[in-house]
């Protein structure tokens, strides 16, 4: 049933922005289930799903770059592993449809996923619930077009495949009933400028109005009278004239109220980011993600394709700093043939640069290639997830080996200077221990995640992962004071940082240097300029 007359949800904000427009349910399928025909033709017709489902995912990963590129990449391999289909194929052996067969056989392994003790498998529930109801769809003859433009997607969650495929080209806001302000869906939409709420119960079930969406808030208002019309109007005229004043401070360089400078880079992962980039509108890269380059399923990227990538970074800044991370896979990242399968924990396991100490071939190929391209600008290279001084001083004299092999062969290199994220508690703790780096560089979202304990991607425990937590921002405090002391850049790079509301405690601890997602520049330097 319809939602009462301008009946507001609270939920949490899960990318800001404002919307208003027609709901669109992206509930499960509707069609009529199948009837049983013969075993062969019922294990044929879901063989013909599965590759059109498959065919689909990667057609789509052709569109796409970065972390949306990684999470169909995870999707596809899960559809080409002869494992998934293995219980539906038995089903249709004793009798039932083919639909009714795979949907049995993915609802147990959703439901395996929902119940382990390990975040990483909890939140690869919504992979899996994406490729059942793909390959449902398939089944059915479903036309797999993602939304039209200009609605408010509702629902229990969002799969990252359909909001791929959704038409944003005239906006449109997102309004779940579950979901988390961490999810893969929701980095998507903040990418993307979209607004979503998550989180807002059952309230919002079988909305079939109007949906006024404020993601600054949190809040859903369902089918607005005439005057919450008009204030949600003037709303987003405000909005609209706040963001259009936040624009005059893109390319000016960012300073306090006083004059002090701050300094305002980017996160970037994939090269074609850069052209959506203006160079004057920043400082140089802050972090660039190299495990981009690195898709599962795919073969990985040799030293030239490397090479020639990070290259293209560097020429684009311009002599500005770029800040290239080593090979970050693991946790939330699994590629095959790299991150080990079966861990309890991977966000505790063999990830970083445990895995690329683990695997020198790999992680010395990557070395090489950062060394040549080293001579095509202003490189700094920074090493991911480390605890001990030990992996910092082993990755060192990596690079000083693949450096004298590039000298002995006449092959035109430099050597970066070496730094490392900050983003285990021990080193937030005890950075003295880490004099050997060059620079220190601080990940807010795994340094959250590890002090608080609460996984980054599960939206059950969302409110206690908190970078605002006194406990984080001490630490951060603590790492920019020894900054000062030795004279050791410090800068912060993760998600903290595109967040005007921290913006105050972060240069309040003693931060200078910050590094943003290229779509709040404008408002991150707007937010600077007050303090």
């Amino acid at each position: 049933m319809k939602p009462a007359m301008g009946r507001r949800h609270s939920g949490t904000g899960a990318s800001d922005g404002l919307f208003m427009g027609p709901a669109r349910s992206i509930a499960g399928r509707s069609a009529a289930p199948r009837v049983a025909a013969d075993p062969d033709s019922e294990r044929a017709a879901l063989a013909a799903a599965l590759a059109g489902a498959t065919g689909g995912i990667a057609t789509l990963m052709t569109r796409v770059e970065g972390d949306a590129a990684d999470m169909l990449g995870f999707q596809l391999a899960m559809l080409e592993d002869d494992a998934l289909a293995a219980p539906a194929f038995a089903g249709i052996a004793a009798g039932l449809p083919a639909d009714i067969a795979f949907a049995t056989a993915m609802n147990a392994e959703i439901a395996g996923y929902d119940a382990s003790d390990d975040e990483y498998f909890r939140a690869r529930s919504a992979d899996l619930a994406d490729i059942r109801d793909r390959v449902l769809r398939v089944l059915a003859g479903e036309d797999l077009a993602g939304a039209e433009a200009g609605v408010v997607l509702t629902g229990d969650d969002l799969a990252p495949s359909l909001f791929l495929e959704t038409d944003w080209s005239r906006g449109g806001a997102i309004a779940l009933r579950r979901g988390s302000s961490t999810s893969h869906v929701a980095m998507l939409a903040r990418a993307r400028g979209i607004p979503m709420v998550v989180g807002l119960g059952e309230a919002l079930s079988e909305t079939a109005g109007t949906l006024m969406v404020d993601g600054s808030t949190g809040t859903v208002t369902a089918d607005p009278d005439a005057a919450e019309q008009v204030a949600f109007a003037s709303a987003l005229a405000r909005h609209s004239a706040a963001r259009a004043a936040e624009e005059r401070f893109l390319l000016q360089p960012a300073r306090r109220r006083d004059g002090a400078p701050v300094e305002v880079l980017v996160n970037v992962a994939g090269v074609e980011e850069l052209d959506g980039i203006d160079p004057a509108s920043c400082d140089g890269i802050g972090l660039m993600r190299s495990e981009f380059l690195f898709r599962d399923g795919a073969d990985l990227p040799d030293e030239e394709m490397q090479y020639h990538a990070y290259r293209r970074f560097l020429e684009w800044a311009g002599g500005k700093p770029v800040t290239i991370r080593t090979l970050d896979i693991g946790g939330d990242k699994p590629i095959r043939g790299l991150t080990p399968e079966g861990e309890a924990n991977p966000f505790l396991g063999l990830r970083g640069v445990r895995l690329t100490l683990a695997r020198a071939e790999v992680f010395r190929t990557q070395l090489r290639a950062l060394a040549r391209s080293a001579v095509h600008g202003n490189l700094k290279v920074m090493i991911p997830m480390v605890t001990v001084p030990d992996e910092l001083a082993r990755s060192a004299a990596l690079l000083a080996a693949c450096l004298a092999q590039l000298e002995a062969a006449g092959t035109p290199h430099a050597a970066p200077p070496l730094g490392i994220m900050v983003e285990v508690p021990a080193v937030a703790v005890a950075p003295e221990l880490f004099g050997a780096a060059r620079f220190l560089s601080i990940g807010s979202n795994d340094l959250t995640q590890y002090v608080t304990a609460a996984a980054r991607d599960d939206a059950r425990v969302a409110p206690l992962n908190d970078p605002g937590h006194p406990a984080v921002l001490r630490l951060i405090a603590q790492v920019a004071d020894y900054g000062r002391q030795t004279g050791i850049p410090v800068s912060l790079c993760g998600d903290m940082a595109s967040e005007p509301r921290h913006l105050a405690a972060l240069l309040g601890a003693g931060l200078t240097s910050l590094s943003v997602a290229p779509a709040r520049l404008a408002r991150v330097k707007a937010a600077i300029a007050e303090l």
